[in-house]
Parts: C-alpha cells; structure tokens; sequence
C-alpha cells in the first residue's frame, strides 16, 4: 500500500477529505467509527470497545453485523490508501502519510511547550498559535453522546491548556494589552481555571488597570469557595501578592540573541516536578555524591548515572535533584535532550550548539568550520568552555557510551547526571543509581497527590486496584490520577475496573502529552529488530517468568541465541531478572506494562511468526 494522501479531520466535525473533496461520510455512527480508529493512532479496537462507543451499554443483537457494516462502508469510501482491516479481537486502521490533525496539534503543542521551556518566546508563541488555529470549532462534533463523553473532556483540557501556554509566552513578551479581552473571555468560559484567571490579572496590572485586577481575584475566590468549596490556590494567591506588591510590573526578559554576559550563568534546567513523590534513598545518594563535602579539590570526576525502564521518572528524579543541588554550581546549570520525540538518536553536532550557545558562543563562530571538521571543533570549543567552571550538565536519555564522549566536561569541576534506559558501563568515573518501579505505599501516596487524596480515601479498594494496575510505573500512575482529577465526578472504581482489563489498560493510560503505550512502544521500537520480535514472540502469553531455553524454544532459537538477546533487552530496561531456578538458571519477566506494550506495539506485530536470524 502506498502512502495515503487522505486528510483526518477531528478537531470539529469528524471529515476526511481527499485533496479538495471531501468524501461524503454520513451518519454519527459511521463518523464514530472513523474517530475511533484514527484515535487510536493504529492500535487495534476491539469489538467491545466500539459496541461501547457506539451504543453505550445498551447494544443491539446485531451489533457486530451493523459494525461489519460501518467497516466496510469506511473501507469503500476512504479508498485504497487507507488500511482498514480485521485485527482480532477488533479492526485496525492505518493510513501512511495522512494528515491527522489530531496528531499535528499534539506535534505542534509539545514543540510549542519546548520553546517555552527553552525560553524561545517568540518560537513557543507562534508554534502554539499554529496549533490553536487547527481547531474548527468542538472537537467531535458529530459523533455519538457516548464518544464525546469519554473523548471530549480530554481534548478540550489539551486545548485550554494549549492556549494558557499561549498567552504564557504573550505576556512574557509584552503582550498584555493584546490578551486583556480574549483572557476576559476565556475567564468567563472558565471561572474557576486559576491559571487563567492568574494571567488576566496579570494583564490588567501591566495595563495600569489595578483595580480591575484586584477585583479579578476576589471574584475568582467566590467563585472557587461557591462553587468547589476551596480557597485560591498558591500561584492565584501569588499573583494576588504581586498585584499587591507591584512585581507583576517587572516583565521577564527574553534570553539574548549574543554571548551571555558574564556574571549570567546558564540556566537551561526545566523546572522541578512539583508533585514529586518517593524516591528519598536515591535522591540522597545522588545530592550526596554532587555534595563537595568529603570530596578532595580534583580527586575524581562526578558523573552520575540514572538507569532504569522507560517511564519510571529517571528525568524527574533528576530534575529534583539538579534543583535542589544548584547552588554547588555557580556557573550554571545546562541541559539537553539526547534524543527526538520519535526516539531516533539526536546529532551531537546539534547538541553541542545548544549548549554553547547557552555558554557564551556566537552562532556565526561555530557555523564558520567546514562540515568535516565542525564536530571536532565543536569538542574544542565545548571542552574550552566548560573547562574549570563549576557546572552541571544534565544530560537527558543517553543513547550510549559513544553519544557522551563529545559531551564530557574535561576537568573535575564540572559534575555530569546522566539518565538513560541502558545500564551505561564503559563511562569513566561514573556511579550507577537503579531506578526500579515504585513500591505500593509511594505509588499511593503519588496517586494521592495529583488527584486529590479525598478521592482516595473514599475509595480505598479502587484506589489500590488502580495502583496494582499501574506497576509501579510513575508514568502511569501519572496518567491515572490526572483522569481521576479530569474527571471528579466519576467514581475512581470506574477507572479501576477498566484498567484491570488488560486490553484497556494501556487505552486508559493515556491522557494530553501522557501516553504509557507510546512511550513505552518507543523503547521498543528503538532496539534492534531481533530484539523487538523476540520480545514479542514471548509477550504474547499472559505474564509469568521463563528461562533462556524456554524462551529459545518458542521462538525457535539456540539457547545460547536466546540468552543472548535476552541479556540485551535486560541492559536496555526492557527485561526483568526473576531470579535463579533450581538448577541454577536465570528466570526472566517482563514488567506488565511493558508486556502488553509488546502484544500491542510493533513488537507484537510480529509475535506469529517464527525467527529465523538474531539481525
């Protein structure tokens, strides 16, 4: 099948189009069907999942045969280029290269949210106002009451949220006088979203309007204690303060477009995790090995790496840690992702850009060496850079050894944290932390802290259901109280029961930028292919542990292969040691999550198919 040249239209009315045509959909149940499969970003939907979408709990008895029907409906219409086919235990639907704009606006919203972290105000502005403009009106519009319900809510929270970072970045850039009237709006669409609320009041001081600022916040206060009996949160009662005070009137300063001024150090760390929870063993180690205290001038380099499986909050823990640690470093914190948002490894060449820019150099300096000797000069200027400068370099998901040598600081003054899925053995003066899923009681305590601990307390059974589903993963339980706290009104047994079921669970971890299945899915896909099918070939059975020989035998390997690439997905955070059996061999397993991201993914794809080479 070529690539598909069909436009998705979700954000107003459900529509496909095919160039200028628009191809004649009709009816909300087909419309639903259509959205249903292109929200699931090529997942498979199982049969119960669309009866549900479709007819609630109240099905018809011919419920297959009317979905076989808007199934193949969809297939004549949408054409060749669209892939709609029959994956037990439901339909699949995949489109090579068709426009999603469900998928653009995500794209652009989270490349919107990274200029902002980067301070690119004027980047974060524009990006995010391309993303606000591919709304056409209410997200769904002609779908079935029983989608809208479960879909809506969280595409009118990523669009609200979409536009508070918008105007964000408005008012850093003096915008205020803009924003007054559609943040009024906005106010009064939403009277009890304190952010929003927070921005108009900041808009109107900057406007000379005191007053009405003032008023602002008092209106806001009724409104929060009338209607969800709660007083202003910190950042509304903070900006109360600073109408009070006059700060408000002090504008942030976008970064300079030259070298950084001495007596500036860098500061590209992203914020701390507000609502990090647990962790306490680990996050002593670490402040304990950054600490100088103990620590001879010069004696040994401090790179510290944090290792674990995806999701498991390495980046998190690490945010905490460089925060609470920054005034050790008085020349600077910096920062850098070492990888895409598709999982692909990033150029070290752009890396180092980033980071000196960040310390002192002119773009039209490094751009000035040839192609075959820029990275080595780039090393040079880098290495010069930081040499005898107290920072710390925060280097965010490491692909590998080879990927940190050009990004190793060359003296002792500057100390080095380091996150990444693979245990990184062969870098030089390096201390190793495990992150390993969280315990019940820390998982808990997390859950409470982002949905609310009353949701919690009033339903204990659910809420220790939803923990047990979650694993330990931070990601997911990330995920799952924001949908408790999305959703106040629905009872957290619902969201419990529909994550014990392992072919919803993954489904239900996923809410705006939070999608276990993807992120997970990603790890996967970044390992080799003979990894991936293997993994797949074993995941299909429903859990357990298994040996080498084993899993040899089901995928149709030597032992000796088997363990192999076992062992690699192990170092990769993929694989569980499980222990030792009687005759002494190890026992594997797979963290649930990631098995059923395994079934799901791409590595399932290829879970009925023998192996026959290690690649």
């Amino acid at each position: 099948m070529g690539e598909s040249h069909v436009e998705f239209q979700l954000l107003g009315p459900v529509e496909a189009r095919d160039g200028a045509r628009r191809i004649a959909l009709s009816g909300s149940k087909v419309h639903t069907v259509l959205a249903v499969l292109l929200l699931a970003r090529g997942r498979v939907v199982s049969d119960g999942r669309l009866s549900e979408l479709l007819w609630g709990w109240s099905p018809p008895a011919t419920m297959n045969a009317q979905i076989y029907t808007y199934i193949s409906r969809l297939r004549k219409l949408l054409g060749p280029g669209v892939d709609l086919v029959r994956r037990q235990p439901g339909y699949q639907l995949t489109a090579a290269g068709a426009h999603v704009d469900v998928s653009e606006y995500e794209r652009l919203d989270r490349l919107g949210r990274r200029a902002l972290e980067e301070r690119r105000f004027e980047d974060a502005a524009e990006t995010l106002r391309r993303a606000l403009e591919l709304w056409r009106g209410p997200a769904l519009a002609n779908v079935t009451s029983h989608l809208a319900e479960a879909e809506l809510p969280r595409l009118e929270e990523a669009r609200t949220s979409t536009l508070e970072h918008r105007i964000e970045a408005d008012l850093i850039l003096g915008r205020h006088e803009r924003v007054v009237s559609e943040l009024t709006g906005l106010v009064a669409e939403f009277p009890v979203r304190e952010r929003l609320r927070a921005q108009l009041m900041t808009s109107l001081y900057r406007c000379g309007r005191q007053a009405e600022a003032l008023r602002v916040f008092h209106e806001g206060r009724g409104v929060l204690a009338e209607e969800l009996g709660v007083d202003p949160g910190p950042d509304l009662t903070a900006t109360y303060q600073g109408v009070l005070s006059g700060e408000l009137g002090l504008l942030p300063q976008p970064p300079a477009t030259g070298p950084v001024s001495v007596g500036s150090p860098p500061v590209m760390v992203p914020p701390a995790t507000a609502d990090f929870t647990g962790r306490e063993g680990e996050f002593a180690e670490l402040c304990a090995q950054l600490a100088p205290a103990g620590r001879p001038a010069g004696f040994r380099a401090r790179r510290l790496l944090i290792t674990g499986m995806a999701g498991v909050g390495k980046t998190a823990l690490a945010l905490q840690v460089a925060h609470a640690m920054a005034g050790e470093f008085p020349d600077g914190l910096l920062h850098a992702r070492l990888r895409n948002e598709d999982g692909t490894v990033k150029d070290s060449a752009e890396v180092l850009v980033r980071l000196l820019r960040a310390l002192g150099e002119r773009s039209e300096d490094m751009a000035a060496q040839g192609a075959p000797d820029r990275l080595d000069d780039l090393i040079h200027r880098y290495r010069t850079r930081t040499a005898g400068r107290r920072l710390l370099i925060l280097l965010d998901d490491a692909a590998g050894e080879l990927q940190l040598d050009a990004l190793l600081p060359p003296t002792t003054d500057a100390a080095v944290l380091v996150t990444s899925r693979n245990r990184l053995t062969a870098v030089p003066g390096s201390r190793t932390v495990v992150l390993e899923p969280m315990g019940a009681s820390d998982s808990l305590a997390l859950l409470a802290t982002i949905a609310g601990n009353s949701r919690i307390v009033v339903e204990p059974e659910a809420a220790d259901m939803i923990v047990r589903s979650c694993a330990g993963l931070p990601l997911a339980l990330r995920a799952a109280a924001i949908r408790l706290a999305a959703r106040p009104h629905r009872p957290a047994a619902r969201l419990a029961r529909r994550l014990a079921d392992p072919a919803l669970r993954l489904g239900e971890l996923r809410i705006g930028d939070l999608d276990v299945g993807r992120v997970l899915g990603s790890a996967l896909r970044a390992r080799p292919q003979a990894e991936r099918d293997l993994a797949g070939v074993l995941a299909s059975p429903a859990g357990g542990t298994f040996t080498a020989a084993e899993a040899g035998v089901e995928a149709g390997l030597s032992e000796d292969m088997a363990e192999e690439l076992l062992e690699r997905l192990v170092e990769g955070a993929l694989l569980e040691m499980a222990g030792i059996d009687a005759e002494g061999r190890p026992r594997y397993r797979f963290h649930e999550l990631v098995r059923l991201a395994a079934v799901t993914g791409s590595a399932g794809k290829t879970a009925d198919r023998r192996l026959t080479a290690a690649g």
